[in-house]
């Protein structure tokens, strides 16, 4: 069975919002965008690529999947993670969008989402990622469908945005499986729940 893992950004009081740009996601008036960027480093990099080139396929939603589509296709240079990307098995949840979906290998997936996500950790080769897709990732949790948390804890308080693990989420117990600082001061954790 393939595992689901969660790759996130986050601030110290668990933001996740607009880690990437400044106009990236400004719902609810935040205008903090664009606050993980000063904090990228080798030591990120090299472990987010290992991550991404490893195989198994993706799934995000609509607003992930929007985002990722705007840029990834239409790069040309010799990035290595374009042709990852491209090619790689994309799974989409979205009330919204119909197919077909533009974005080469895209499946949409509507409907009772954590059921389809659970066949499709019985039917995958190689884990599922989800990156970003917080909504996404908070209508997983309390089904217990997460295997594993990637969290980029970023020395910063943001005050405000909207955060990974709402007040009204979901309870889990996780265990700590590896830590690894970078030069920036961000703290590279991963998760996997406790299991009884």
């Amino acid at each position: 069975m393939a595992k689901l893992v969660v790759t996130n950004h986050l601030s110290l009081d668990g933001v996740m919002q607009a880690p990437g740009g400044r106009d990236e996601d400004t719902r609810g008036g935040f205008t903090r965008g664009g606050w993980a960027a000063p904090y990228a480093d080798e030591v990120m990099g090299r472990f987010m690529g290992a991550r991404i080139t490893s195989g198994g396929a993706l799934l995000w939603g609509r607003r992930t999947y929007e985002k990722m589509f705007s840029y990834w296709p239409k790069q040309t240079d010799d990035n290595p993670f374009t042709p990852v990307l491209n090619e790689r098995q994309k799974y989409v949840a979205s009330r919204t969008l119909s197919e077909p979906l533009e974005w080469q290998n895209s499946t949409l997936l509507n409907g009772d989402v954590p059921a389809q996500v659970a066949q499709l950790k019985q039917q995958a080769g190689g884990n599922i990622a989800i990156l970003g897709s917080g909504e996404l990732v908070r209508s997983l949790m309390p089904h217990g469908l997460i295997d594993q948390f990637v969290l980029t804890i970023h020395p910063l308080v943001l005050g405000s945005g909207i955060r990974l693990f709402p007040d009204d989420g979901a309870y889990a117990q996780l265990r700590l499986v590896h830590s690894e600082p970078t030069t920036t001061g961000v703290l590279i954790a991963v998760y996997e729940p406790v299991t009884s």
